[in-house]
Parts: C-alpha cells; sequence; structure tokens
C-alpha cells in the first residue's frame, strides 16, 4: 500500500549547513517509484526551498509550520499575517532594536542591520547544532535573502527576530498574545531566534488537513524529524522517525531513530522500513 512519508527540511532532509546528501536524494526517488508520496512539512518559506531541493521533485510542500501547503502542484491552503499585523511587529522590532527578516513565500526580507548584527548568530546556530564553520556568513546561510526591500508587506508567513536575551523572547509572548511565539536555534533547542506567527497552526495541524483531503489514514504515514518542533507531527502519523543527530527529547519519543543526516539517515531509515 502507498505511504505518505512527511520530512522536516533543516537537520533531517539537510544538515545545518544546507549540504544535501546524495543518499537522502535516493531514497525519495526510490521511495517514489514504488508509489510512496514524499512531501517536506519545515518551518521554511517556499522562497527558502532552493532550487536543490525543489529539483528533487516532491509530491508537496507544507512551509512555514503548516501555514502553507501544496499538494501535486495545487495549493490547498495559505494563511498569512495581515499587513497590520506584520506592520505592528516590525514597529514593535525597530522599537526594541532587534534586526529580524519577514518570510514570505515571495522572499526572505531583512531587516535594515539583520545582516551585520546575525553574522555571530549563524556562526553560534552551526556550533550549537555540534558543527563549526567560520566560512559562515547571513549570506551563505540565507542566499536567497533580500536586502533593502520594503518591509511593508500582507504576503508574510511568519517573522524571525534575533534576540539579544531570552527576555526579548518573554517580551514578545506578553507583546503578541494572540500570535504563535517561539524560540529557535540550536542543539538542545538554543534559544538564538524568536519567531512570530499565527495561533493554531503547526506541522501537525497541517498534516491533519492534507490527510483527510487526501482521504488517506494517518496510520499509512511516515514522519521524519530532528527538532522538538517536529515532536507532534511524529505523534500524529503512523511511525515517527528521529534523526541520530537530532535533540534528546524527539528521541526519546520517536518509534525509531535513524542514523545522522549526515549519516545517511533518511536512506538507511527508508530502507529498514521497506520503503525503498
Amino acid at each position: 500500500m502507498s505511504k505518505y512519508i512527511f520530512l522536516d527540511v533543516d537537520g533531517t532532509l539537510v544538515t545545518y549547513e544546507n549540504h544535501l546528501p546524495d543518499s537522502a536524494v535516493k531514497a525519495i526517488k526510490a521511495a517514489q517509484a514504488k508509489g510512496h508520496k514524499v512531501y517536506t512539512v519545515t518551518g521554511r518559506s517556499k522562497a527558502e526551498m532552493y532550487q536543490e531541493i525543489q529539483d528533487i521533485g516532491f509530491d508537496g510542500y507544507i512551509g512555514g509550520n503548516g501555514n502553507y501547503i501544496e499538494s501535486d502542484g495545487d495549493v490547498l491552503a495559505h494563511r498569512t499575517l495581515t499587513a497590520e499585523d506584520t506592520n505592528r511587529i516590525v514597529n514593535w522590532l525597530h522599537e526594541r532594536g532587534l534586526e529580524f527578516y519577514l518570510e514570505a513565500n515571495s522572499g526572505l526580507y531583512a531587516s535594515g542591520k539583520f545582516e551585520e548584527r546575525g553574522l555571530q548568530t549563524m556562526k553560534d546556530y552551526i556550533a550549537y547544532k555540534g558543527k563549526e564553520d567560520n566560512s559562515m556568513t547571513v549570506r551563505k546561510a540565507f542566499p536567497e535573502m533580500l536586502f533593502g526591500e520594503s518591509l511593508e508587506r500582507s504576503d508574510i508567513n511568519k517573522v524571525s527576530f534575533i534576540l539579544d536575551s531570552y527576555q526579548d523572547f518573554k517580551d514578545a509572548k506578553a507583546a503578541f498574545p494572540e500570535f504563535k511565539v517561539g524560540t529557535w536555534g540550536g542543539r538542545g533547542e538554543k534559544a538564538l531566534f524568536g519567531d512570530i506567527a499565527l495561533a493554531g497552526i503547526n506541522k501537525q495541524t497541517a498534516l491533519d488537513f492534507l490527510l483527510k483531503e487526501k482521504g488517506v489514514d494517518r496510520q499509512e504515514t511516515f514522519a521524519f524529524g530532528d527538532a522538538n518542533i517536529d515532536i507532534p507531527m511524529l505523534e500524529f502519523c503512523g511511525v515517527g522517525v528521529a534523526m541520530g543527530s537530532g535533540g534528546d527529547g524527539i528521541k526519546a519519543m520517536a518509534d525509531y531513530v535513524t542514523d545522522a543526516t549526515e549519516d545517511d539517515g533518511l536512506y538507511n531509515a527508508f530502507k529498514h522500513f521497506d520503503l525503498i
């Protein structure tokens, strides 16, 4: 029977240095050849789904941690922040002196000093994931990021901002109680960034919507992830697989723990479950 396979991107499909293992591509194409459907499920907006990833030829894409759902080339759902809400968030971040970027399917729109302020943050991001890359830059981490563009937009999926301190996250939660305010950034869920998005939407709600649209039993699904934000997705699906390079929390709850992303983790798990 055909299975639906859902893959987180960062730390699962690709490493945190944006390296896509050849074995992962081989596994996906082999699974599709057997009739399985493979989707990416990610916090990335479509602008961050770089050509190397798109060229794999996925059956669908869920982005913005669930606010955008696409299947077989058709957009099934897309919920964004309003222009008024985006302006309110941008003004608050400016008042705090925090650098940020707006995430839309059309692009990633950086604040005025994001490139300068974000340099050390991106190096820390890689380091906290257990790697070192002294050549890391903001433009290397975000090759499609747009600089100097208008920040007055009505197509924003979510807003990510650099935390100068953990208090910035706490204050953002207090300032925007009607939104989902979270953190992300590294191994052990290190808080380097905050993000603000619509409430009531996550990877699990998106999968529930998609499977109902497709008439698929969730017991016929596999989910792969590496971080706490992926846990609801792994809990929801018939089989939840954690990457060996993932955090302790997701590995503890997963049905199966495969190898690290860079050690052919996806391929080995696909083979283990006879998906290829």
